[in-house]
C-alpha cells in the first residue's frame, strides 16, 4: 500500500507536466502522420489489395474446375409411363415358338391383344455422386481477362502513389501556410514590442520635459491599434494549427508545435523543355490516365471475345444406386469428352457493346491530350512564379536591411530632438510591411516549388518505403 501511494504521488505529480506538453511536429513528421492516418491513403490500400486479388481471380478463370454432386431422392409415388403390356407380348411369342415347333397346334385365338398400360420402371430410393473436372482450351475472354487485371492493379498502384503524392503536396501546403501564420504573428509583435519600447522611450523623454504629453498620447494609441493584428493573427494561427490537425487526423484538442521554418535557398531550375518533357512523363494523373486508356482497349478486347468460340474438355465419374428398400444396387459410370460453342447471332450486341469500348477509349484519349496541354502550360506558369519571386526575394531581403536602419535612424533622430513622433511611426510600419513582404514572398516561393515538384511527378522515395509491399504487387 505504501509503494501505491508512492506511485500515486509521483504520478498526480508529473501529470500536469505531461498533460501541458506541446506535441512537436516538423515537416517531415507531418507527411509521415498523414500518410498513416490519412483515410483516402486506407482506401487506396485497400484498391490494391482489391486490383491484387481481381489478378489471382482472372488466373483462377484459366485453371481447371472440379465440381462434386451429390444427391438422393425417394419417390413418395413412383412415376408410371404408358408402355406396351410385356406380359401379353411375352405370352404371345411362347405360343408363337409352339406353333411354330408344332407342340401344340396353331391356335390364334390363344393369343392376347396387346395393349399399353402404365408401368413403373424406378425403384423407389435412389443416389446419385458425381464427379467433374472441366478445363478451359480455349477462351479469349478468360487469356485477356489475365491481362486486363495486371493492367487493373497497376492502375490501382499508380492511383495510390498519385494520393500519396497530392497528400505529401498538401501536407506542405498546410504546413507552410501555418508557418506562414506564425512568421505573421511574429512580425506583428516585433512592430508591437519596437512600439511599446519606443513608448518607454517617450515616458522617460516626458519625465525630463523633453517631449509633450500629445507625443505620448501619440505613442499609446499606435500601441493599442497593433493589438487586435497580434490577436487576429494568433486566431489566424490557431485556425492553420487546427487545419493542419484536420489535415494529419490527430484529436484537435492535442497541443502541438511547429517545428522548422521556411527556407529560401536560390536554385537554378532545368530548361522549361526538361521540366515539361519530365512532366510529360511522369505526371502521376497522366501515368493513371494512360494505364486507364490502357484498360479502355483491353475491355473493348475482352468484349470482342464474343465472337470467337470457347472449347473446354471435360471428365467425369459418377457412383449410383437404387433400391426399393435401403439395399442399395451399386453401380458406376465414366465419361469424358469435348465442349465447343460460338455464338452466330446475339442481335448485334457484341458490336455495339465493342463499339461502346471504343468510344470510352478515345474520350480516354482526348483527356490525355487535354490534360497534358493543361500540365504543360502550369509547369509553364508554376517556373515563371519561381523565377518572379526570386527576383522579388532578393529585392526584399535588401529592403529590409534597409528599413531596419531606417528605422534605427529614426527612433536616434527622435531621442536626440532633430525627428519627430510621425518619423518613428512610419518607419516602423515600413520595417514590418517589409517583413511581412519577405515572409510572404518566402512562402510562395516554397508552394511554388512543392506544386512544380508535384507537377513533374518528383515525390521523395522515402515517402513511398512504408508502402512498398503494395507498391511491388
Amino acid at each position: 500500500m505504501k509503494t501505491l501511494k508512492i506511485l500515486t504521488i509521483v504520478l498526480l505529480s508529473i501529470s500536469p507536466l505531461v498533460l501541458g506538453q506541446s506535441k512537436v511536429i516538423s515537416l517531415d513528421n507531418a507527411v509521415e502522420t498523414a500518410l498513416k492516418n490519412n483515410r483516402e491513403i486506407q482506401i487506396a490500400k485497400l484498391d490494391v489489395d482489391k486490383a491484387d486479388a481481381a489478378v489471382s481471380e482472372a488466373f483462377g478463370y484459366a485453371l481447371p474446375t472440379v465440381d462434386v454432386t451429390a444427391g438422393f431422392t425417394r419417390f413418395l409415388e413412383i412415376p408410371k409411363i404408358s408402355f406396351p403390356d410385356f406380359a401379353a407380348i411375352t405370352k404371345n411369342s411362347t405360343y408363337d415358338v409352339l406353333f411354330d415347333e408344332n407342340v401344340i397346334p396353331r391356335d390364334n385365338s390363344k393369343k392376347l391383344k396387346v395393349n399399353s398400360i402404365l408401368q413403373a420402371f424406378s425403384l423407389k430410393n435412389n443416389y446419385e455422386v458425381k464427379a467433374q473436372v472441366t478445363q478451359i482450351l480455349f477462351n479469349s475472354a478468360v487469356f485477356r481477362g489475365i491481362g486486363a487485371s495486371e493492367i487493373f492493379l497497376n492502375l490501382a498502384k499508380e492511383n495510390f502513389k498519385n494520393i500519396i503524392s497530392k497528400t505529401v503536396l498538401n501536407v506542405k501546403k498546410t504546413f507552410y501556410d501555418a508557418l506562414l501564420a506564425k512568421d505573421l504573428l511574429e512580425i506583428a509583435k516585433s512592430r508591437f514590442n519596437n512600439s511599446r519600447d519606443h513608448l518607454k522611450n517617450i515616458k522617460a523623454l516626458k519625465s525630463q520635459g523633453l517631449v509633450s504629453e500629445f507625443n505620448q498620447m501619440q505613442a499609446e494609441v499606435q500601441v493599442e491599434n497593433i493589438r487586435p493584428q497580434i490577436i487576429q493573427l494568433e486566431n489566424v494561427f490557431k485556425d492553420a494549427k487546427n487545419g493542419l490537425k484536420m489535415l494529419l487526423n490527430i484529436n484537435q484538442e492535442e497541443k502541438i508545435k511547429l517545428k522548422g521554418e521556411m527556407e529560401y535557398t536560390r536554385e537554378i531550375f532545368a530548361p522549361e523543355e526538361e521540366l515539361i518533357n519530365e512532366a510529360i512523363t511522369s505526371n502521376l494523373d497522366l501515368s493513371s490516365l494512360k494505364i486507364k486508356n490502357q484498360l479502355d482497349d483491353e475491355f473493348s478486347a475482352i468484349d470482342r471475345s464474343n465472337y470467337w468460340p470457347t472449347i473446354s474438355a471435360f471428365g467425369n465419374y459418377s457412383f449410383s444406386g437404387s433400391a426399393n428398400d435401403f439395399k442399395f444396387q451399386n453401380y458406376q459410370s465414366s465419361t469424358v469428352g469435348l465442349n465447343f460453342s460460338i455464338n452466330l447471332f446475339q442481335g448485334g450486341r457484341t458490336k455495339n457493346k465493342v463499339q461502346q469500348d471504343q468510344i470510352v477509349s478515345m474520350q480516354t484519349k482526348e483527356q490525355i491530350k487535354s490534360l497534358t496541354d493543361l500540365t504543360i502550360s502550369q509547369v509553364k506558369s508554376k517556373l515563371n512564379d519561381l523565377k518572379r519571386v526570386q527576383t522579388q526575394i532578393e529585392t526584399m531581403k535588401a529592403n529590409i536591411d534597409l528599413a531596419e536602419r531606417a528605422y534605427q535612424i529614426a527612433e536616434d533622430r527622435y531621442k536626440e530632438g532633430t525627428g519627430n513622433e510621425l518619423e518613428v511611426k512610419d518607419a516602423n510600419v515600413a520595417l514590418s510591411q517589409a517583413k511581412v513582404n519577405y515572409t510572404n514572398s518566402v512562402h510562395d516561393y516554397v508552394i511554388a516549388k512543392a506544386e512544380l515538384e508535384n507537377l513533374i511527378g518528383r515525390v521523395n522515395k522515402k515517402f513511398y518505403k512504408n508502402y512498398s509491399d503494395y507498391l511491388s504487387k
